[in-house]
């Protein structure tokens, strides 16, 4: 948070004060609570390492004149890629870092989630080894950025792989929950960036799977939520495998935590860059609380969940957002959830619906909060109270990006006003507060705000070729090539009673698993183990009952 000079507000701060849903500057604290001995938690902020305080002092340097990528040295190849996706200026913290970091300096940054610093890092680091060329080495990347969660780790290969593309830069990413074989694979036959989380890599490393001896820029990404998963010793582990002399990048929202000690072991006389967070005036979230009995909070959870817009939940625990999730379904709101229980493909799933807005609404834990990068969300909610105020602001950063406007909601019971005043406190925020039950103005004023989701699209109608084709019989031959018993079928290689189907694995007898397949589409519905009388498939599926939609095969 930037340490502003601003002058105490006289009035008393609480829950349903006159200054509705403001940040406040971090000098102001709130009179709520008291004498409780846990008013001083927000002290240890003012005592700060001499390297935080140089960050904070660079808050203060003059903004760089308005500028162009390829003013800042950006290669044309990168600044035509980067003008095909709509990115034609700079954001201020790219503005700021670019020039150092396409110089080879070590960058020490501090930016809020949304503010553009992964092209802040990644630009020079894509322009860095694109210039070196060269062939690329077996298991030995180039370039490493390490993040604490797989949802910011596959985020930053999003945004950097398509523009590597432009310039013959690869990108990968290692992360748990993922096949570890098919990773190995990748590093085996050569890659030049690795996004990576560091558990899953150094497993790759003690495997031999991969060396990071030829690594020449590294970036550490939210460096201080690494501290507070207990990453650094894993992150401090990795650097030490990497070349001394090579260039290093360091991104976190604050020093605390051992991070400062990081940037003094690893970085070698940073460049220091930092930008603001957004102004409040118009654009920053409006904070409310909604304070109610704990039997009425899934209700009017589901009342909320209801609106036309997307809605974000977070919760403290996996089992609790599983819960929540299956609680909201049933109210009539559905809902999908992503936590630490899922495997990637689960969470991939759910992160992908959510974006499209089918299901409206996502039920998500802390862990998930920092890897989260969805644009448009404009209602967080605070379904359970995060651990502490940066939570509090990790989780509330989902909306509001990027000078967007936004909500973000805390549901709290009777038993847990102090405990999340104190938070609002130590976070700068000052909310606005109702006590309410169902059905209560502010309730229904949130449950139909938002720009309604646009509905789904039509479902994938089946192919008039491939309802007959459905619907063939005996030894007929189908449009994906002839297919009789111990004949050829051009659509999935050979095919013999007993015998090996190369478009599905072994087939005994009847079709391959999960499905009959034909024209290089699989059609689900076919028994499992289905019967295969000279090599034809009887579907045994009623005309009339609607078929599922395709999926291509493989």
């Amino acid at each position: 948070m930037p340490q502003n000079a601003t002058r105490r507000d006289p009035a008393r701060r609480g829950y349903g004060g006159p200054s509705a849903g403001r940040r406040n500057a971090p000098g102001r604290r709130s009179q709520a609570g008291r004498g409780s001995p846990k008013r001083s938690a927000a002290r240890p902020a003012v005592v700060r390492s001499a390297l935080d305080q140089a960050l904070t002092a660079a808050l203060s340097v003059p903004a760089p004149a308005e500028t162009t990528f390829r003013e800042l040295g950006i290669p044309g190849p990168l600044v035509s890629a980067l003008a095909q996706r709509g990115i034609d200026a700079p954001f201020a913290i790219q503005a700021r870092a670019l020039p150092d970091a396409l110089a080879g300096r070590d960058v020490l940054g501090r930016a809020q989630t949304g503010s553009g610093k992964t092209l802040a890092f990644g630009l020079p680091m894509l322009s860095r080894l694109a210039g070196a060329g060269g062939p690329r080495r077996e298991k030995a990347p180039r370039g490493l950025v390490l993040v604490p969660t797989r949802e910011l780790a596959q985020q930053v290969a999003d945004v950097l792989a398509p523009l590597g593309q432009s310039i013959g830069v690869t990108v990968t990413t290692v992360y748990g929950g993922a096949p570890l074989g098919r990773q190995i694979d990748r590093l085996r036959r050569g890659v030049d960036i690795v996004v990576a989380t560091p558990g899953r890599l150094i497993d790759l490393l003690d495997r031999h799977a991969c060396t990071l001896a030829q690594i020449e820029i590294t970036v550490i990404d939210e460096a201080d939520h690494m501290a507070d998963l207990g990453f650094l010793p894993a992150v401090s582990r990795i650097l030490d495998e990497t070349p001394s002399n090579g260039q290093r990048m360091l991104f976190s929202a604050t020093l605390d935590r051992d991070v400062d000690r990081l940037v003094t072991g690893y970085l070698k006389d940073p460049a220091l860059h930092a930008v603001a967070a957004t102004a409040e005036e118009g654009v920053a979230a409006d904070h409310r609380v909604f304070i109610m009995s704990a039997e009425d909070k899934v209700t009017i959870a589901a009342e909320i969940a209801a609106r036309p817009d997307r809605t974000l939940f977070f919760v403290r625990t996996k089992h609790g957002a599983a819960r929540l999730a299956k609680q909201l379904t049933r109210a009539g709101v559905p809902a999908a959830a992503i936590h630490g229980n899922l495997n990637q493909n689960q969470r991939q799933r759910a992160l992908g619906a959510f974006t499209i807005g089918h299901p409206r609404v996502l039920v998500a834990t802390d862990v998930a909060a920092r890897g989260l990068h969805i644009d448009d969300v404009g209602l967080v909610v605070h379904f359970d109270p995060p651990n502490d105020h940066k939570d509090y602001l990790h989780r509330s950063g989902r909306t509001a990006r990027a000078g967007a406007s936004g909500t973000v909601l805390a549901l709290v019971d009777p038993g847990q006003v102090r405990e999340v005043a104190r938070m609002h406190d130590a976070a700068g925020v000052t909310p606005t507060s109702h006590r309410v039950q169902s059905g209560h103005d502010a309730v229904r004023e949130i449950a139909t705000s938002g720009i309604p989701v646009p509905p789904p699209p039509p479902a994938e109608t089946r192919p008039a070729a491939a309802d007959r084709a459905a619907r063939s019989s005996g030894g007929r031959s189908s449009r994906g090539g002839n297919s009789r018993g111990g004949g050829t079928s051009r659509g999935g290689g050979t095919s013999r009673a007993g015998g090996a189907s190369r478009a599905g694995g072994a087939s005994r007898g009847g079709p391959p698993r999960g499905g009959a397949q034909r024209d290089g589409v699989r059609h689900e519905g076919t028994p499992r183990d289905g019967a295969s009388r000279g090599g034809s498939v009887r579907s045994t599926r009623r005309p009339d009952r609607p078929r599922p939609e395709l999926r291509q095969a493989g």
